[in-house]
This record gives structure tokens, C-alpha cells and sequence, in this order.
């Protein structure tokens, strides 16, 4: 919750009359959410490194410490890379797999057991349209967030007779500094934003869409702009679809 998606999601929930946790590594950024949110009466600062998802259980039971009851959790901590495969290093592969599929999936085990008991929870899980599709450059990333579907679409049959929901949201482009805090082949920070990022739509009017989706208790939603008719293009015809991603891609590369 200490930045992009996550802070603006945070932001429009505070709105709302409820008690907010919010995590993510950096505790000075957390501060300054919520301070910025519309009433930090009811909100908990807990930093956790998703990296360190064995400490999930750990969490969970803290976090039931501020608050008796649960009853939703927003799965949306990630990292981005950029870089070809036969380039990438191995462990940044693996750090983007940890923190993008990992540490989601061991959160939410980890929160399943309380949900349980309640019989009732809400889970919600950011995806990206690159878990519809691969791009060049993008395949760890892509991988992390196409596992996230078939985890979470698995989890919400094995939940069927259960009143716990499970919603994945598929932002396209949003305006956020994802890109630029990506890693490069070597696990630097790139430093560099994308084009596609910079003219996305605004995490602002992503987290309207996105409350209002968990309030009518969406399976799935799909958010964003133009880019967001990708996902059916690349459905109805792929070989189409790819053949235009491999001109855009090439463009992009020229201009830079």
C-alpha cells in the first residue's frame, strides 16, 4: 500500500467506514499514506517484505492482533523486470516469482484458516494483462501473473460450498512506477519508465472500479484502457495478435 495501485486503493477504501491494515516494506511510506487518506482513525501500519513469505503465518496472527476480524485481503504487492531470458539471471527470475506469485499465494494460506473459521472472506488478487498473454522481455513476470490465475481460479471452486469470494483484477496500463523500479537482467534498478505506463490509466480511477467490483462481489474484472482489448484479440485471434505485438514492439524499439 505504499505506493501506486496499492496507495490509491488504500485512499478509496479510507472512505469507507472500516479498519484498514496496510503493508508493504518501506514503514516511512506507510506513515504518509495514512496520513493522506480521507480518515486514519481506523487504519494499522504493518510492514512485511513479501519476499520473506515463510513469515506469513507470522503475520497473520500479529494482524489478528489489531484487529479481532478479517473479512477482506488485498493481494497486490509485486515487482517488474526487463530482460530477455537467455539475459536474465536466474535470481532475479526466482525474487520476481517469490514476491509476485509466492508471496500471495502463502498470505493467503495463511489467512484461509481464519476465513474458515468465519466461513466467510473476501479475497482479492491483482493480476495484469500480461497474465493473459507473453511479451518479449517480460517472461518471469508474465509467469508470475499467469500462475496467479490458476492458482486463484482453482482456489475459488475448491471454495465453492464456502461463503469465502475470490476476485482476480486485471489492470492493463496504469500509471504507476512499476516499470521504473523494475530490474534489469542483472537485478539493478532500470530507472526508466515506459511510454505505455506513463499514459495509463490513473491508479485513482483504477481503485474506484476496483471497490465497486469487490462490493458486487466480482469473480473477475478486467481494468483499464484501450490496451485491455487485448485480452479477447489475443483470444478470438492469436496469431494476429502476435504478429501486432511484434510490430508495436519493434517500433518502440526504434524510437528509443
Amino acid at each position: 500500500a505504499s505506493s501506486g495501485i496499492g496507495e490509491a486503493i488504500a485512499k478509496e477504501f479510507s472512505k469507507l467506514n472500516i479498519t484498514l491494515i496496510l503493508s508493504a516494506r518501506r514503514k516511512e511510506e506507510l506513515e504518509r499514506v495514512k496520513k493522506e487518506c480521507a480518515s486514519n482513525k481506523n487504519i494499522h501500519i504493518y510492514p512485511l517484505d513479501l519476499e520473506q513469505n515463510d513469515k506469513a503465518e507470522t503475520w497473520v496472527a500479529d494482524v489478528l492482533k489489531l484487529t479481532p476480524k478479517v473479512d477482506i485481503l488485498i493481494n497486490n504487492g509485486g515487482v517488474g523486470h526487463m530482460g530477455n531470458v537467455i539475459k536474465m539471471d536466474a535470481a532475479v527470475e526466482r525474487k520476481v516469482m517469490e514476491v509476485n506469485f509466492w508471496g500471495q499465494v502463502m498470505l493467503t494460506k495463511a489467512i484461509l484458516p481464519h476465513f474458515m473459521e468465519n466461513n466467510e472472506g473476501f479475497i482479492c488478487t491483482t493480476g495484469s494483462i500480461l497474465g493473459k498473454f507473453g511479451s518479449p522481455g517480460l517472461a518471469a513476470y508474465a509467469a508470475s501473473k499467469h500462475a496467479l490465475y490458476g492458482y486463484y481460479d482453482s482456489l475459488r471452486e475448491e471454495l465453492r460450498e464456502t461463503n469465502i469470494k475470490i476476485m482476480m483484477v486485471t489492470p492493463g496500463f496504469i500509471n504507476t512506477n512499476v516499470t521504473l523500479s523494475s530490474y534489469t537482467a542483472n537485478g539493478e534498478v532500470l530507472g526508466k519508465n515506459s511510454v505505455a505506463q506513463e499514459k495509463g490509466m490513473k491508479p485513482e480511477d483504477l481503485a474506484k472500479k476496483l471497490v465497486k467490483a469487490i462490493e458486487k462481489e466480482k469473480k473477475s474484472v478486467l481494468i483499464g484502457k484501450w490496451e485491455t482489448f487485448s485480452v479477447p484479440f489475443k483470444n478470438i485471434t492469436p496469431n494476429l495478435f502476435y504478429n501486432a505485438m511484434n510490430f508495436l514492439t519493434q517500433r518502440a524499439r526504434k524510437k528509443d
